[in-house]
């Protein structure tokens, strides 16, 4: 028909410049970019497609001119920034590269690939401590993203760099974390802290994790060779009679909370209502968990606490877990009548969950590895969180329990303390590489 349109349009010169790339035929590629600069002598991709070109061919200086152009046309442009850092480090300009790569991360974090080479500076700087980090985070963004898993999805060029990478984090993170309570093995002997040293292998995934009870799954860290069960025998807390005594003080301040509506907020930290479906569910409404913290991931609520003096005077005197930035975690857990908090784990075995109900009206109920357990006021009860556990209030009216973690009762006073030590450094070095 005439005047019909072409059924398949014909590509732009920056098109075919893409496929020719794409299809690794790079001198055709780069002849095709080469005449588009010559209309367009601020083509950002243009620019870093010749400039990398002619780097390999052993002309950084000329590579370098061409990057520069385009940082002057786009200043923030993660991948000008990041070949401005292979060809800085080639011209010997170490502290440029770095600078370069630094910035190419600041606006891209994800980009695992000026990760790595930043990494290798670093490294190569004698900066061991501030490489690590980024060679860990590097190796997990892109298998996050299906690469560097293999041989297959690791091209030909970085396989060096990145089995490098891999080896590093292996032998990097072992002597950072067994290096967290090297004073304890120094003082108490190694055969104290072989089940330390046990658990480390564990989460390093260099040891197998045996878990006594199939139900049983921590979220984090897995201590090998200490009791496991659902719930726990009062008989092993003596300290829970203090607790369990101060019942009616603490419900009273509680209480007055509730009437002032003060310092409650979500226990959740969620992206919005459909992630909030994954965790909780409602029969009468929207659901609601709230928390009112006296501690929250060892950060101490001091307005709370001083709000209900008579509760955090008995709390402190507790053996609670201490580790900075991880524990303890105290509050009162409010639940709204019909909230369903759905089956979920906890984080580690080495402390357990104590509840302090203090108002419970009829059909609340928690169950644990499958076994239900029905709160009674001021009757506390202790369990494992790293069993599948949920809670629920079929009730009209509101539930609270007072939760507070404790240390497990099998871990020695030496094995307790080298815990701490760990856990703090692990969540300082996942905080350095932006792990969550």
């Amino acid at each position: 028909m005439n005047g019909a349109p072409s059924s398949e349009a014909t590509p732009t010169p920056l098109e075919q410049a893409r496929f020719l790339a794409g299809q690794g035929r790079i001198v055709e590629a780069e002849f095709i970019y080469r005449k588009l600069l010559e209309s367009s002598p601020d083509l950002v991709e243009g620019l870093n497609f010749v400039a990398m070109c002619v780097h390999a061919r052993g002309e950084p200086t000329q590579a370098g001119m061409l990057l520069e152009r385009a940082r002057l046309a786009a200043p923030d442009d993660a991948e000008t920034l990041k070949n401005l850092g292979l060809v800085y480090r080639a011209l010997g300009n170490d502290a440029g590269a770095i600078d370069a790569l630094q910035g190419a991360l600041r606006q891209e974090p994800a980009y695992f690939l000026a990760r790595l080479h930043l990494a290798g500076l670093l490294q190569q700087a004698g900066r061991d401590g501030e490489a690590l980090p980024h060679y860990f985070r590097a190796v997990k963004d892109a298998q996050a993203r299906g690469r560097w898993l293999n041989e297959s999805t690791t091209p030909p060029g970085v396989r060096a760099s990145v089995l490098h990478a891999m080896n590093t984090i292996d032998a990097g993170r072992l002597a950072l974390f067994q290096n967290s309570f090297a004073p304890l093995r120094e003082k108490f002997g190694a055969s104290a802290l072989h089940r330390v040293e046990d658990a480390l292998g564990i989460y390093l995934g260099t040891r197998a994790a045996d878990y006594p009870d199939p139900r049983q799954k921590p979220l984090f860290l897995f201590f090998p060779g200490i009791a496991s069960r659902p719930y726990y025998d009062r008989a092993q807390f003596p300290w829970l009679g203090e607790l369990e005594a101060a019942t009616e003080s603490i419900r009273a301040e509680l209480t007055r909370m509730l009437r002032e509506d003060h310092g409650f907020e979500p226990f959740l930290r969620t992206d919005g209502p459909a992630d909030l479906e994954n965790y909780l569910r409602g029969s009468q409404g929207a659901p609601t968990w709230n928390g009112y913290f006296f501690y929250r991931h060892g950060e101490r609520y001091n307005d709370n606490c001083a709000r209900c003096p008579q509760t955090i005077s008995v709390l402190d005197a507790l053996p609670i877990v201490r580790i900075r930035e991880h524990a303890p975690e105290v509050l009162f857990s409010v639940l709204t009548p019909g909230s369903h908090i759905l089956p979920h784990r906890g984080v580690t075995n080495t402390r357990l969950v104590t509840h302090l109900p203090l108002l419970v009206p009829p059909d609340c109920a928690l169950r644990v590895g499958g076994e239900e357990h029905v709160w009674r006021e001021g009757h506390c009860v202790v369990f494992d969180d790293t069993y599948e556990h949920e809670a629920w209030n079929r009730s009209g009216q509101t539930r609270v329990v007072l939760i507070l973690d404790t240390w497990h009762p099998d871990l020695t006073e030496v094995e307790r303390a080298a815990v701490t030590d760990l856990v703090g450094v692990i969540g300082d070095f996942n905080q350095k590489s932006g792990a969550h």
